[in-house]
C-alpha cells in the first residue's frame, strides 16, 4: 500500500461561554485543534434567543474563511468541531455540531470519541420508530436525550449517556448555555479554561492559549460542567469506571504546547525519548526526528544519549496531515510530497532516526530509503511506542489486524522489511514509566489488546479475536 501510514485524530470539540465575540473565539480555538481533525468543520452560536449555525466540508480556514461568514453566527456562546470520521462517512450530513430541534428548543452536540455500543442502540431506535438523519453515533446521543422523561436537560443528558458505552468528550449548546461531559473512564481529554468573565472548553490547552483563556483544571473523568448566566454547575452522575486516559494523546495526537490529563505533552515525550535511548541506545554521529509530531521524543532521545541533534529531514508544511484525507488518491506518494531529506547534513553519517509509530510499515521504509539516497552511511530506526498491534475502538482509527505490520511480523522481521540497520520500539513498560501517572491510569489497549470496554457487535468482536489470533501465533 502506496500511502502515508499516520493515525487519524481524535476529533477537537471547543464551547465558549459569556463573551460577545463568542463564534470569533470558537474559530480561533479550532484553529489551535485543527490537527485532531481535517474532514470538516462548524460553528454553532446562540444570542440568547435565536440559533446560529454553519457546517463545512475542510479545513477551519476554507469552512470560515469567506469574509463576514462569522457575522452570521452572533451571540454570547458558541461550541465547535473539527471531524475526522470513525463512526460515519465522510459528508457533510455527518459534520458537527449536529444541531437539532426537539420540545425544549434547539440542542447542539459535538463529539470527540466513540461509541462501542452505537449499532446495537441505533437498530433497537430504529425498530421502535427512530428516524436517523446521520450515520454518526453522535446522533444516537440527541435522540435518547429527545426520548428521555427526565425533568431537566442535565439529567436528560446524564439518562442518555447511561445508555451508551465508550469513549466521548462533548460539548452541547442550547440558547442558554453550554454543557461539557467526560465520560467515566476518562478517554478522550477536556479541559476547562476562563477568559475574564467568560469559560471555556477545549480537547486541549493549545486552545486555551490562542484565545489568551486561562487554564483551570481537565474535566474530571464522569464530571458534567453546565455553564449560563447563573455560572458553573458542575456534578458526577456517572459511577466512576477505572481511569482510562488514551495513552496515543502523549504520544502522537496531542500538540507537544498542549496540557492534557493535567500534564505537558513536551515535557511526557521527552520523557519517552529518554527512556527509549536507554532502551535502545546506537552508535551514531546524529538523531534525527520524522517532523513534526516525533520532534519532541527526538530531543529527548538526543539529551539522553549524547548524540547531537540535526534537522536531516524537512516537511513540507502546505501538505497537511494526509492519512486523515480518506480517498485514497490523496494519500498516494505522501512520502515523496512530505518529506525531503538535506543530503549535506545526512552525508556519510550513522544516522537514529526516531518516529512515534509505525502502523503499515510502508512510510518507514520509504523513509529509510530516503535516508540512504540522501547520503547517510547507516539507518539506525527508533519508535518512541511500543508496536501497534491492535484496533482502538474507541475514537482512533487504528486500522484492522491485516495492516498493522506489528500484529503479524516480529521486530526483525519490521527491521528487514523496512531496511534498517537496525531497529527498536519502546518498550511497555518503559511507555509507562515514562508517563506522568500511574501504569493503570491508561488505556493502553493498541499495545496490549487489554481492553477495559469491551468491543461490541459481531464485527468488532471478529476483529479483535483475529487480531488476537494473530498475534498469538
Amino acid at each position: 500500500m502506496d500511502e502515508m501510514e499516520r493515525l487519524k485524530e481524535a476529533c477537537g470539540v471547543f464551547g465558549i461561554f459569556g463573551h460577545e465575540q463568542a463564534s470569533e473565539l470558537t474559530y480561533l480555538g479550532l484553529y489551535a485543534l485543527q490537527h485532531r481533525g481535517q474532514e470538516s468543520s462548524g460553528i454553532a452560536a446562540s444570542d440568547g434567543e435565536t440559533f446560529h449555525h454553519h457546517r463545512g466540508m475542510g479545513l477551519v480556514a476554507d469552512v470560515f474563511g469567506k469574509k463576514g461568514s462569522l457575522d452570521l453566527l452572533p451571540g454570547h456562546l458558541a461550541i465547535g468541531h473539527n471531524r475526522y470520521s470513525t463512526t460515519g462517512g465522510t459528508k457533510l450530513v455527518n459534520a458537527q455540531p449536529l444541531v437539532i430541534a426537539y420540545k425544549d428548543g434547539p440542542l447542539a452536540i459535538a463529539h470527540n470519541g466513540n461509541l462501542v455500543n452505537a449499532k446495537a442502540v441505533r437498530s433497537k431506535m430504529e425498530q421502535d420508530g427512530s428516524i436517523f438523519q446521520t450515520t454518526t453515533d453522535s446522533e444516537i446521543i440527541l435522540h435518547l436525550i429527545a426520548r428521555s422523561r427526565e425533568s431537566t436537560l442535565m439529567a436528560r443528558i446524564a439518562d442518555a449517556l447511561r445508555q451508551v458505552r465508550g469513549a466521548y468528550s462533548l460539548v452541547f449548546a442550547t440558547t442558554s448555555g453550554i454543557i461539557g461531559v467526560r465520560d467515566p473512564y476518562g478517554f478522550r481529554p477536556m479541559c476547562l479554561g476562563k477568559l475574564g468573565g467568560a469559560y471555556v472548553l477545549a480537547s486541549e490547552s493549545c486552545a486555551l492559549d490562542i484565545i489568551h483563556a486561562e487554564y483551570l483544571r481537565d474535566v474530571e473523568p464522569g464530571e458534567m460542567v453546565s455553564i449560563d448566566e447563573s455560572g458553573l454547575c458542575t456534578e458526577h452522575p456517572f459511577p466512576p469506571g477505572p481511569p482510562s486516559f488514551c495513552i496515543f494523546e502523549y504520544i502522537y495526537f496531542a500538540r507537544p504546547d498542549s496540557i492534557i490529563f493535567e500534564e505537558s505533552v513536551d515535557k511526557a515525550r521527552r520523557r519517552l525519548g529518554r527512556q527509549l535511548a536507554l532502551e535502545h541506545p546506537a552508535a551514531a554521529d546524529i538523531v534525527i526526528s520524522v517532523p513534526d509530531s516525533s520532534n519532541t521524543a527526538t530531543v529527548g532521545y538526543a539529551e539522553q544519549s549524547g548524540i547531537r541533534f540535526e534537522l536531516g529531514l524537512i516537511r513540507n508544511h502546505y501538505v497537511g496531515r494526509t492519512v486523515i484525507h480518506p480517498s485514497q488518491s490523496t494519500r498516494d506518494s505522501g512520502v515523496l510530497i512530505k518529506f525531503n531529506p538535506v543530503k549535506g547534513v545526512l552525508k556519510d553519517k550513522r544516522v537514529v532516526v526516531v518516529d512515534d509509530s509505525i502502523v503499515r510499515g510502508t512510510t518507514s521504509m520509504k523513509l529509510v530509503h530516503m535516508l540512504r539516497q540522501g547520503g547517510a552511511r547507516e539507518v539506525h530506526f527508533r519508535v518512541s511506542s511500543p508496536p501497534l498491534a491492535y484496533p482502538c475502538f474507541y475514537g482512533i482509527d487504528i486500522p484492522t489486524c491485516q495492516e498493522l505490520i506489528a500484529s503479524s511480523h516480529s521486530v526483525e522481521e519490521i527491521r528487514r522489511f523496512i531496511g534498517a540497520d537496525t531497529h527498536g520500539y519502546l518498550s511497555l513498560e518503559g511507555l509507562l514509566r515514562a508517563c506522568p501517572h500511574d501504569g493503570d491510569t491508561y488505556c493502553t489497549a493498541c499495545f496490549s489488546g487489554d481492553y477495559r470496554i469491551a468491543p461490541d457487535g459481531e464485527q468488532n468482536k471478529a476483529i479483535l479475536e483475529q487480531t488476537r489470533d494473530i498475534c498469538d501465533s
